[in-house]
C-alpha cells in the first residue's frame, strides 16, 4: 500500500490519487495500454450479450440493480439499505444479492442472513454483505459470483418476489427489471479513462443502460452541475433524482453507547477509513462539525491488523484526541479484536433522497409486476 507523501493528503491512497490525474505523466504512459486492453475487453463482452453469444438468466420476480460505472465510491451499500427498507416495509419479499466481494466463502452460495439472523461471519461474506445483514430485518442476504444462483436460493428458501442486486450495473448474466445508476456529484468519472488507469468499469455511454440516475453525495459543497448536464444531454429519457449520505448514529462499542451524530460537533478527534474514497468519509466529519486533528485513509476493503489499530491509537494520544472514530464499514473487519479499546467508535450513515422521494419510489412501485 502506498499513500502520497503530505499527511495533509493522506486520506486519498496513490492508486486513488492516479484514477483522479487528467494530466498525462509517466503513469499514463505505463497504464493507458492496459486501459486500451481492458476496453476491448469490455465492448466484447458486451456485444456477445447484446448479440445472444453469451445467454441471460432471468429469476421469477422483480429485479432492480444498484450500481455504478466506477470502482467504487458512490455509496452502493446504504443506498441498497434504503431501497431494501422500503420494499420490506410496502409488504413485498425482498431480497438483496451480492458478490461478496472480498468474502473467504466456499462453495456456490452462502447465506448471510435468512432475515432474522446472521448466518455468516465479516470474514466469510466481505464487509459490505455483512454490514447489510446487519442493518436489515427481515431481508435475507444472499452472496454468489452467480447472482442467479443467490437468486433462486432466495425465492425457493424464503419465496422472495424483488431481488435487490447490490453493484449489479456490470452483472450482465442476470436480466434485470430496472437499473439505478449512482453517480458520484464530487467525482463522477475520476480521470474519464477505464481500468487501470482510471476508474471507470465500463465506457461513459453505457449509461444509455440506466433507468434511472441517483446523484449520490449532493450537498452545499458538491452541486454536480456538470454530471447533471452531462446526464441530461446524452440520456434526457431517464429520470434523476439526488441523495446525500449523512451522519446518523455515532456508536461506542465497548461501552454499547449510542450518540447522535451532533455529539462530534468540537471532539477532538483521529479518524481513518478503508473504503473507496476515504475522504469522503473526512469531509463528512468535518460537515458533522468534528475537530479532525488527524485523517489517514487505507485502500478499499484493506484488512487492518491489531498493530495498525494501536499505532493509531498511540497517535491519537499524542495529538491530544478524544476519539478514534472510522466508518461503520470498517469497523466489521477491526470488530474481532479492537473492541477493547473504550475510545474507538464508529459513524453509521443513512442514504437519504433530498427530493423527488415519492416520484422515486412511484416509479419504481409502477414497474413492479409480482403474484
Amino acid at each position: 500500500m502506498i499513500f502520497s507523501k503530505s499527511e495533509n493528503e493522506r486520506e486519498k491512497p496513490f492508486w486513488s490519487k492516479i484514477q483522479q490525474n487528467k494530466n498525462l505523466g509517466l503513469w499514463s504512459t505505463v497504464l493507458a495500454p492496459f486501459s486500451i486492453l481492458y476496453d476491448m475487453g469490455v465492448r466484447t463482452r458486451l456485444s456477445a450479450y447484446r448479440h445472444g453469444l453469451l445467454k441471460k438468466r432471468s429469476l421469477p420476480g422483480f429485479v432492480v440493480s444498484i450500481g455504478n460505472l466506477t470502482t467504487g465510491g458512490t455509496g452502493k451499500t446504504p443506498a441498497v439499505v434504503m431501497l431494501a427498507g422500503w420494499a420490506s416495509n410496502e409488504g413485498y419479499k425482498a431480497a438483496v444479492l451480492s458478490r461478496g466481494y472480498g468474502g473467504q466463502y466456499k462453495g456456490d452460495i452462502l447465506e448471510v442472513s435468512d432475515g432474522k439472523a446472521i448466518r455468516a461471519d465479516p470474514l466469510e461474506s466481505g464487509d459490505e454483505p455483512y454490514l447489510l445483514a446487519r442493518k436489515l430485518t427481515g431481508v435475507p442476504v444472499v452472496i454468489s459470483k452467480k447472482r442467479f444462483k443467490a437468486g433462486l436460493f432466495a425465492y425457493k428458501k424464503f419465496g422472495c418476489n424483488i431481488f435487490i442486486l447490490d453493484d449489479g450495473f456490470q452483472h450482465m448474466e442476470l436480466k434485470r427489471d430496472m437499473d439505478l445508476v449512482l453517480v458520484d456529484a464530487s467525482n463522477p468519472f475520476g480521470n474519464g479513462h477505464l481500468l487501470p488507469w482510471g476508474p471507470l468499469r465500463e465506457p461513459a455511454g453505457q449509461l444509455c443502460r440506466a433507468d434511472a440516475f441517483i446523484i449520490t453525495r449532493f450537498n452545499e459543497n458538491n452541486s454536480g452541475d456538470k454530471v447533471v448536464g452531462f446526464l441530461k444531454e446524452n440520456f434526457p429519457s431517464s429520470p434523476i433524482f439526488y441523495g446525500d449520505h449523512l451522519p446518523e448514529k455515532v456508536v461506542f462499542p465497548y461501552s454499547n453507547e449510542v450518540h447522535e451524530p451532533e455529539f462530534l460537533k468540537g471532539k477532538r478527534v483521529l479518524a481513518f477509513a478503508g473504503i473507496a474514497r476515504p475522504e469522503a468519509f473526512r469531509e463528512t466529519l468535518i460537515r458533522a462539525g468534528a475537530d479532525l486533528v488527524y485523517f489517514r485513509g487505507f485502500k478499499d476493503h484493506y484488512k487492518f491488523k491489531r498493530d495498525e489499530i494501536q499505532a493509531l491509537i498511540q497517535i491519537k494520544e499524542k495529538r491530544g484526541a478524544e476519539y478514534l472514530i472510522t466508518t461503520e464499514k470498517d469497523w466489521m473487519r477491526i470488530a474481532s479484536f479492537a473492541s477493547i479499546y473504550p475510545d474507538i467508535a464508529y459513524l453509521s450513515i443513512q442514504f437519504t433522497l433530498l427530493s423527488g422521494k415519492d416520484e422515486f419510489f412511484r416509479m419504481i412501485k409502477d414497474e413492479i409486476k409480482v403474484e
